[in-house]
């Protein structure tokens, strides 16, 4: 009985997941189209054209890796949701695994498919009301959040919300950091193109060469 309604509720999560996803990929499109249509204007083809086939192979390529490295640790209630909402890396998948951590479960259980939804459901509504809150205050705080004695905090806080989290995984798995925390030292030391901006694509990286490293010194029996 139980396994029945274990079931059921994934079969609707995985219908509901699509039929928003859809619907979201349907508004997409429809923007772009309704101001063609409103301001009576056409995209030149042959520059889109060429825009598409120079950028899309690496969003088709990160958009794949997504999927297999972040569906495990997010269950897939929980990247559904993230996918319709975004700003997963930085946002989403901290939230979630940070969720997990302090209710002690683990990803792949029911139990963590149910906490790694509700915490991202949650950080989907705080972000929005923290986003409508910065649009009517945008004005009055805007000489505040330009100040110089601000801009540094603002530069640290993606690497302070990973350090925190880091250091928690870190201190259990000792032996399993070390490669994947080498392996970013020196991309991020020796190709100076990553920054920041990257850390969309080097997320799924970091994870799948993890996994391939754990694997590996599975088979050695290292861990």
């Amino acid at each position: 009985m139980k396994a029945k309604k274990n079931l059921n509720y994934l079969e609707s999560v995985h219908r509901d997941g699509l039929i928003w996803g859809l619907i979201i990929c349907v508004m997409i499109f429809i923007f772009p189209l309704a101001v063609s249509l409103i301001f009576n204007v056409v995209p030149q083809w042959k520059p889109l054209a060429q825009g598409l086939f120079a950028t899309l192979p690496m969003y088709w390529a990160v958009g794949l890796v997504e999927i297999f490295t972040y569906v495990p640790m997010l269950g897939a209630g929980g990247t559904y949701l993230s996918f319709v909402t975004g700003n997963i890396s930085n946002l989403k998948l901290p939230c979630a695994v940070d969720a997990m951590e302090r209710a002690n479960v683990k990803p792949s259980s029911e139990e963590g498919e149910i906490i790694s939804t509700i915490s991202i459901a949650v950080s989907s509504i705080v972000t929005t009301f923290i986003i409508i809150i910065g649009v009517i205050l945008i004005v009055p705080l805007t000489p505040i959040l330009e100040s110089p004695v601000l801009e540094p905090a603002f530069d640290l806080i993606l690497p302070a919300l990973f350090g925190g989290l880091a250091v928690v995984f870190i201190s259990k798995h000792a032996k399993l950091s070390i490669a994947p925390v080498i392996l970013m030292l020196i991309l991020f030391i020796f190709v100076p193109q990553l920054n920041r901006g990257t850390v969309g694509i080097m997320v799924p990286v970091g994870v799948l060469f993890t996994i391939l490293v754990a694997r590996i010194m599975y088979k050695k029996g290292m861990l």
